[in-house]
């Protein structure tokens, strides 16, 4: 009705141009039909907020925040959509394919058996909103065919631990290409990155997979005792605690600490399959898990998704194929080798982040040190193939409160360039200064936690808000992770715990919607949230 009469004023206006009290008529029209419209918008959104649910809560938060605009692959030199599709092939996915010669499948007597509870802890751990691939299959489904026929999946995976094969199939994947925000140019493959998405059915029998194998590892010393990550019950907290633990040892002993932040360059993709293979022989494990790993890691295909993308399925060289329970395993496992026991130094992995502690009575024979041990480190890296990157190496000499010498600048040299000391370095998540000093790195998180927060309060302006539960779960899952990461491992001082506490206290009063003159205590009771 209101969009009739608008329509009715506007067409009496334009016959009509010299008579005021229609051109009056008509802007009243106009602006009475605007502002319906932005009623109605309200309303919409106010009535979508207020049956808000946790799983549409992040629906909400997008649409608040907005979505950037997606960029598509230009490349010089590819014209055409095959032509573009194998540019990012070869960028993505460099190098030949693993392949081993056919040979007769033979039934492997000593496997052990799959057994329904083992498929029941299995789909338990699975995400139901795991993104599928190719089979477009989430995990939802499997949990409910497994809950009504129990015997189904088991006997659909039997045959392939029996055999120790996996079928061509299985080995698809999907590989979603986004680009990387904050790029100056759009012109080069290395400005995007790509999701590799597996199918769901084959990660159940990965994981089993894994589990076997963790345990097989850790039994024949495939791992050494200085990687952490991708192993159950070793966390980046346990090397961080390990290395501040170490400085601070070697400091009270007088001496001078210098540490080496090493990066694996493209480190799952650089997983030569035959040699994993090699190494899993050598240590002893059981024959149908070696020939399982060397099926599972060989005649892989993918197809690149983006928007005029061809979608064929093209062979890929993936190493290790990253989004699989089992690569982190194997990656950990084909990377221990360079790991071996270095006199006066320490050497710490996780995943493909390395570090190399040393220490002695001067900061310049600290850096004489590293040289040697990174140049016998690399030395060992390259039968496997393994190199590291020179623009991600970032080095530091750590010091104590006490001391009272000059602060050393000296650089390291490393493939003929040079990598000075910083006085910040974030490894693993956590921020180091050269002091060891917590209030940098809870400067940085409370710095993300307040630009979350900024973020989430757009959901709830005045007049406007979620219900309280959904301000609880936002705040329990979004703000206190941010806000907490490293507590574990770093003690905030008195004056940053202050800082913490109040931006708290405002993430309680949004939570709670009381007033500024509650008390805190009773805040925090009130809004169910840990205190401050």
């Amino acid at each position: 009705m209101v969009r009739k009469a608008y329509n009715s004023a506007l067409r009496s206006s334009k016959r009509d141009r010299f008579d005021t009290s229609v051109l009056a008529s008509a802007r009243a029209a106009r602006s009475t039909y605007f502002k319906a419209i932005k009623k109605a918008k309200g309303d919409h959104w106010s009535c979508f907020q207020a049956s808000a649910s946790p799983h549409t809560v992040w629906t909400a938060k997008k649409l608040t925040v907005g979505r950037p605009p997606h960029r598509f692959p230009e490349l010089p030199g590819a014209s055409t959509p095959p032509e573009l599709n194998k540019a990012l092939l070869n960028h993505f996915f460099s190098g030949e394919p693993a392949s081993f010669p056919n040979t007769i499948l033979l039934q492997f007597k000593d496997c052990l058996p799959l057994a329904v509870g083992e498929i029941d802890r299995t789909l338990a751990r699975s995400s139901p909103s795991s993104a599928p691939g190719p089979d477009m299959t989430p995990n939802s489904v499997w949990k409910r065919v497994h809950h009504v026929a129990p015997h189904l999946i088991p006997a659909r995976l039997a045959p392939l631990v029996a055999f120790g094969s996996r079928p061509l199939t299985p080995k698809k994947a999907d590989g979603t290409v986004l680009d990387k925000p904050g790029k100056p140019s759009y012109d080069s493959p290395s400005s995007f990155r790509v999701i590799v998405l597996l199918q769901t059915f084959s990660k159940i029998l990965e994981r089993i997979m894994n589990s076997g194998l963790s345990c097989v590892a850790r039994a024949t010393g495939l791992l050494n005792p200085h990687q952490c990550g991708s192993l159950a019950s070793l966390s980046a907290s346990d090397a961080v605690s390990t290395l501040t633990h170490e400085v601070k040892t070697l400091q009270m002993a007088g001496r001078k600490v210098s540490t080496l932040f090493l990066d694996i360059k493209g480190g799952f993709d650089n997983v030569n399959p035959s040699t994993l293979c090699a190494m899993l022989k050598a240590k002893g494990v059981n024959p149908y898990l070696v020939s399982w790993t060397k099926s599972f890691l060989s005649g892989r295909t993918c197809r690149l998704l983006y928007q005029g993308s061809p979608k064929v399925f093209a062979p890929v060289s993936v190493g290790t194929p990253q989004g699989s329970p089992v690569c982190p395993l194997l990656f950990v496992i084909y990377f221990s080798r360079l790991h071996c026991e270095i006199p006066q130094c320490l050497s710490l992995c996780y995943v493909d982040d390395f570090s190399l502690t040393v220490s002695s009575a001067s900061y310049r024979r600290n850096i004489q040190m590293l040289q040697m041990q990174y140049d016998q480190l690399k030395s060992r890296g390259a039968k496997p193939g393994v190199g590291f990157s020179i623009p991600k190496t970032e080095l530091v000499h750590w010091r104590t409160n006490r001391d009272r010498d000059r602060i050393s600048n000296a650089p390291v040299h490393l493939d003929g360039s040079f990598s000075k000391p910083k006085a910040e370095i974030r490894w693993l998540g956590y921020w180091f200064t050269p002091s060891i000093s917590t209030t940098t790195h809870f400067v940085k998180r409370l710095a993300k936690a307040q630009a979350a927060f900024v973020a989430v309060k757009r959901l709830s302006p005045p007049g406007i808000r979620l219900p309280p539960f959904l301000c609880l779960r936002l705040a329990s899952s979004l703000l206190f992770p941010i806000l907490s990461y490293g507590a574990d491992t770093f003690i905030p001082t008195v004056h940053m715990t202050r800082k913490l506490s109040v931006f708290w206290h405002k993430v309680q009063r949004w939570t709670t919607n009381c007033f500024m003159s509650t008390p805190t205590d009773i805040l925090a009771i009130e809004a169910c949230l840990p205190p401050a």
